[in-house]
């Protein structure tokens, strides 16, 4: 993704608590589904813009439904609506027991996010940003309503503009409503007998999801014990029994009131710049988030609109649930 020009070069330092993308990962508007689209043109442009492959498999969404309500919904946003018979005829595992619908995203797909953190550090890197990994910002510092500087763990940086995307750091450093929840990934053996180009598939009533990883399949949910997982899983995917967990790993999702992202600039101090809460989004959403934070930065006309994410709207009622959270 091209940076936006700017009227004079400035100096960036990205500072990053871990190393990058350690553990980082993981429709309030009509925005959000612009947003997405956006991001399926990054990445499909990736390599020509910023010179890192990616292994983009656009393979798909599919949404398994359970109740007339959410077939509904699914269908006014405009998605492909499959019969229970016909979600089965794109995975054949699948079991459709107490399925009414199911909603196909064939332009959708996923990507392996270290590959895009690491082309995207080495872009900045190669045009001059210092980044500095194992350094965690402890504190922002301002005077008279303006940011002034960072604190690190290796020390002070004055700067006039800080972009602050912390995950659920980020509320440790400004006021931001932001919860913590810890979600797990499980990785089974090698699963042939599954389509090879096997879409996201996603039990929506339950949080279930599962997709390809290599030669196996990565799953996961809301639940936090793969013994509390399994029997949700195996119900919908009855040939999990016969798989075996090879490894597993967990994150945080930074979780804000209403599940949609906090993207803004804040009005006090003048010159520090958000955006985290991005309940289960923040890969899929990140590049035009980037993009529109860095024009906000700089005082470019903002590509998108999203001045609704404001983290203001609490206090203004002007909030409407996310429900696609998996």
């Amino acid at each position: 993704m091209a940076l936006p020009d700017a009227p004079e070069r400035r100096e960036c330092t990205i500072k990053d608590r871990d190393l990058l993308l350690a553990m980082h990962e993981q429709r309030a508007a009509r925005v959000v589904d612009l947003v997405a689209l956006a991001e399926i043109d990054v990445a499909e442009r990736f390599h020509d813009e910023v010179g890192q492959e990616l292994d983009l498999r656009l393979w798909g969404y599919l949404f398994l439904l359970e109740t007339d309500d959410d077939a509904g919904r699914f269908a006014a946003d405009g998605a492909r609506m499959l019969t229970p018979d016909g979600a089965r005829d794109v995975v054949p595992q699948l079991d459709v027991d107490g399925l009414v619908a199911a909603a196909f995203d064939d332009r959708a797909g996923y990507v392996t996010p270290d590959l895009v953190v690491q082309g995207y550090a080495r872009h900045a890197a190669e045009r001059g940003a210092h980044i500095e990994q194992s350094c965690a910002a402890t504190r922002v510092l301002a005077a008279g309503g303006r940011v002034t500087g960072v604190e690190t763990a290796h020390g002070t940086i004055a700067t006039e503009r800080v972009i602050l995307a912390a995950g659920v750091w980020s509320s440790d450093l400004f006021d931001l409503p932001l919860e913590r929840e810890r979600r797990h990934m499980f990785f089974t053996e090698d699963a042939p007998a599954f389509p090879a180009e096997l879409p996201l598939t996603i039990d929506f009533a339950t949080g279930f999801y599962f997709h390809r990883e290599g030669a196996a399949l990565a799953l996961g949910g809301r639940e936090q014990t793969l013994e509390e997982l399994a029997p949700i899983a195996a119900r919908r995917l009855p040939a999990l029994e016969e798989l075996g967990i090879r490894s597993t790993w967990w994150g945080y999702y930074e979780m804000s009131p209403d599940h949609n992202a906090l993207i803004g600039a804040a009005r006090d101090p003048e010159g520090l710049f958000y955006a985290t809460g991005f309940s289960g989004h923040g890969f899929q959403q990140g590049p035009v988030v980037g993009e529109h934070l860095a024009q906000l930065a700089l005082g470019l006309e903002p590509t998108f609109d999203l001045s609704q994410f404001a983290a203001e709207r609490f206090a203004l009622g002007a909030t409407r649930r996310e429900q696609n959270v998996i």
